[in-house]
């Protein structure tokens, strides 16, 4: 009997952490929304018109190439730039989490279960909140690469 409530415990914090997970991904859109704004709408757009000027007659095949991917070095570099920073927030609150993993783990080895899960809890709260918290500098830091104005 032991074993299922151990089980269904289990199954209750791993729900808990998916909900924490969660509100980081909620905070990481709200945050973010701006700069995908600006990649998805004014970087394109400067791309679509930059673009469409290299398509010149007395230029070859190579020379009109050549400009388009030039013109698209800003999309793609400003979408690199979010990708490199995200994997950088994710990376830190993946770390964060596995401490609480392994706290968790050897707290069920040393005291009751109850408390390990208190622990786990608190821990992956504090853990989150930290992420939540880092956000706004995330993306004040990718606002002021891409000189987006608020």
């Amino acid at each position: 009997m032991d074993d299922h409530i151990a089980a269904a415990e289990e199954r209750l914090v791993s729900e808990r952490m998916r909900q924490k997970l969660n509100e980081v991904n909620l905070a990481a859109q709200s945050h973010l929304s701006g700069v995908q704004h600006h990649i998805n709408f004014t970087l394109q757009q400067a791309y679509f018109k930059c673009a469409y000027e290299c398509f010149d007659r007395q230029k070859n095949h190579d020379e009109i190439s050549n400009c388009v991917e030039h013109c698209g070095l800003p999309v793609h570099n400003a979408k690199d730039l979010v990708e490199t920073q995200m994997a950088k927030f994710q990376e830190k609150l993946n770390r964060s989490l596995m401490v609480c993993q392994d706290k968790y783990e050897a707290a069920k080895v040393h005291s009751n279960n109850n408390n390990a899960i208190k622990d786990l809890e608190s821990c992956v709260d504090l853990s989150v909140q930290d992420s939540i918290n880092l956000m706004p500098h995330v993306a004040g830091k990718l606002k002021a690469y891409l000189s987006i104005e608020d």
